[in-house]
C-alpha cells in the first residue's frame, strides 16, 4: 500500500519525501479538509520535488460544494497549470453530484474525485465515475474532529468502495483522520494508497509534520505488501 501525505509548504514537502512518502498532496489543513493552498505555494512544492521524487504529486482546490460548474472548471485548470500531476476535488452526493463528475470528466485534466463520506458514500455516484474513468478515486472525511474513517463509515460500505474500484481496474485510496491504530483495518481493505495528515503532525493536522512519524508509516504500510 502506497502512502500519501498532505504538505502546506515546499519544507514539509521535501521533509515527507524524504521520509518515504510515495505521494505528496498539497492541501491548506488550517482551510479545511480538502483546504487549497495557494497556486504559487503548489508550483513550488512541484518544482522542489521535479528532480530526485519519483512519485506523484497531487493538491486540492478547496471547498467547492457551491461552485457553479464553470468556477468549478476554473479552480481545477488554475491547480492543474501548477504542474501538479493530479488534481482533487470533492464530491458530496447531491442533485448537482452526477453532472459535476460529468463536467469534470471532460475537463482535459487529471482529476480525482474524492467522495466526502461523513454521511455515508453514495455507491451510484461511486458507479458513475468508474464509468467516467477518473485516473483514481478517494473517499475522506470532512468533520476532522468525529473520529476516524473507520468511525463514520461502516465497514461494509469501505469494503464496498474499495472492491468497486478494484473491479474496475482504478486506483483507489483512502483518508480522513487515519491513524496508526487504523492500520490493520487498512491492510484489511487493501486499498491502493492511504492518505494521511494528522497521524504525521505533532499536535494534529493544523501542527509541524514530523518526518519520524512519516518514516514510521511508510515502513508500516510496505510491510504487509512485502509479506503478501
Amino acid at each position: 500500500m502506497k502512502l500519501l501525505v498532505s504538505v502546506r509548504d515546499p519544507h514539509e514537502a521535501l521533509a515527507a519525501a524524504a521520509a518515504g512518502a510515495d505521494f505528496i498532496d498539497c492541501k491548506d489543513p488550517s482551510a479545511g479538509a480538502l483546504g487549497a493552498l495557494p497556486t504559487a505555494t503548489v508550483a513550488a512544492i512541484v518544482r522542489l520535488l521535479a528532480c530526485g521524487f519519483g512519485g506523484a504529486t497531487s493538491a486540492t482546490i478547496g471547498d467547492t460544494a457551491d461552485d457553479e460548474p464553470a468556477t468549478l472548471l476554473a479552480r481545477v485548470a488554475a491547480m492543474a497549470a501548477t504542474g501538479v500531476r493530479f488534481v482533487k476535488v470533492g464530491i458530496e452526493a447531491g442533485p448537482r453530484a452526477a453532472a459535476r463528475l460529468r463536467a469534470l470528466a471532460g475537463c482535459g485534466h487529471a482529476v480525482v474525485p474524492v467522495f466526502v463520506a461523513d454521511r455515508g458514500l453514495d455507491m451510484a455516484l461511486v458507479a458513475l465515475a468508474l464509468e467516467l474513468r477518473f485516473p483514481a478515486l478517494m473517499a475522506d472525511t470532512a468533520d476532522k474532529h468525529a473520529g476516524s474513517l473507520f468511525d463514520l463509515v461502516p465497514p461494509a460500505a469501505l469494503a464496498a468502495f474499495v472492491e468497486a474500484a478494484r473491479a474496475a481496474g482504478v486506483p483507489v485510496g483512502l483518508a480522513g483522520a487515519l491513524r496508526t491504530p487504523d492500520l490493520p483495518r487498512l491492510v484489511a481493505l487493501a486499498p491502493q494508497f492511504a492518505g494521511f495528515r494528522s497521524a504525521v503532525c505533532s499536535i494534529g493536522r493544523g501542527g509541524t509534520l514530523e518526518p519520524a512519524r512519516v518514516r514510521a508509516l511508510a515502513q508500516a504500510l510496505a510491510r504487509p505488501a512485502v509479506a503478501a
